[in-house]
């Protein structure tokens, strides 16, 4: 019921995703009679598939998270993280008010033994495929623990999903010499060369976008700026180019030669490829879509829902921070 879309957007993926992936179910969660009205109007093929769960409440996006989760006990967002809590649903995905999936989420299934706070991940293309990076808004203020979990549950997602052995992380500092960075970063960057991680040391912003780093581990006060940079770039080169080629007579003709070349550079940067983002650290798959995602973005997030259960990631995370407390030593 959430995003800025509504229940078009998602009714319209689910019924795409439920086609192209045969080993799903979908479990719709928001106003009975609403959803049932949408679902009519497609021509659904797989209607065993896809099941409606009536929800009362929902939370409005820019609803403090304090009184969604104190007020809207009967929302769609507080149902669906209900049924993840009592194994009747393997993940969630959600466009709604962050602030408040983090909070509900974080109330009804808890964080995972020897995580203290949940982050947020996703991917953002670079010249080899994506780099993966966290945190990108969920904690603003970290300690350098905290860095070293987001590291671990950053490896462990990329090995799990890209079938990565050793993935390369990264901590995201103003330069690659030991003497920069602030307190917090030097400290987790000793912690990260004590464990099992394969720490590649520090990079930097650019670092993220040329292929030589894995995962980057951020707080998310810097990744959250980081990612709105990166979507601001994309739109003003795509705005840019539109301009260039519209300039002169000359220019709209060599645009028609450079179009096949121009539509697979957009589908490379095309953000709706990159949405679904997770909210690692939770004992239960919570997937954020933008709020302001279309029906192929929004597929996209339920593709990266079924994938993360499919891979198990809460259970591989506890795994290995396991073995992370066991190559824990004493500073």
């Amino acid at each position: 019921m959430g995003g800025d879309n509504g229940v078009d957007v998602v009714v319209s993926a689910a019924v795409n995703a439920v086609s192209r992936y045969d080993d799903i179910e979908l479990i719709l969660v928001g106003d009975q009679h609403l959803l049932s009205e949408r679902l009519t109007s497609h021509n659904v093929l797989n209607m065993d598939r896809l099941h409606i769960h009536h929800a009362s409440q929902q939370v409005e996006m820019g609803e403090p998270p304090a009184q969604a989760l104190r007020m809207k006990k009967d929302s769609s967002m507080r149902i669906a993280i209900n049924l993840l809590k009592k194994g009747e649903a393997d993940a969630m995905v959600s466009a709604g008010n962050t602030g408040a999936l983090m909070a509900t989420g974080r109330y009804v299934l808890k964080t995972l033994s020897g995580i203290n706070r949940p982050a947020i991940m996703t991917s953002i293309p670079s010249l080899n495929g994506h780099t993966y990076m966290l945190d990108l808004g969920a904690n603003v203020d970290c300690k350098a623990e905290h860095l070293v979990q987001f590291a671990t549950m950053g490896s462990v997602l990329a090995t799990a999903v890209d079938e990565i052995s050793q993935p390369r992380v990264g901590l995201l500092n103003i330069g690659q010499e030991a003497i920069k960075g602030n307190e917090q970063v030097k400290t987790a960057n000793t912690l990260l060369d004590r464990s099992p991680i394969n720490y590649i040391g520090y990079v930097e912003g650019d670092d993220i976008y040329l292929g030589d780093v894995d995962v980057v581990v951020c707080d998310g006060f810097v990744g959250n700026v980081v990612l709105k940079t990166s979507e601001g770039l994309v739109k003003m080169v795509s705005k840019f180019a539109r301009q260039e080629f519209q300039r002169s007579l000359f220019s709209r003709v060599t645009s028609v030669l450079a179009l096949p070349a121009l539509k697979t550079l957009g589908k490379r940067f095309d953000p709706r490829n990159y949405n679904g983002a997770s909210l690692l650290g939770l004992q239960g798959i919570v997937i954020k879509s933008h709020g302001g995602a279309d029906a192929f973005a929004f597929e996209n997030a339920i593709n990266i829902a079924r994938i993360e259960a499919k891979k198990d990631i809460p259970r591989r995370i506890n795994s290995q921070l396991g073995i992370l407390l066991k190559h824990k030593r004493p500073s």
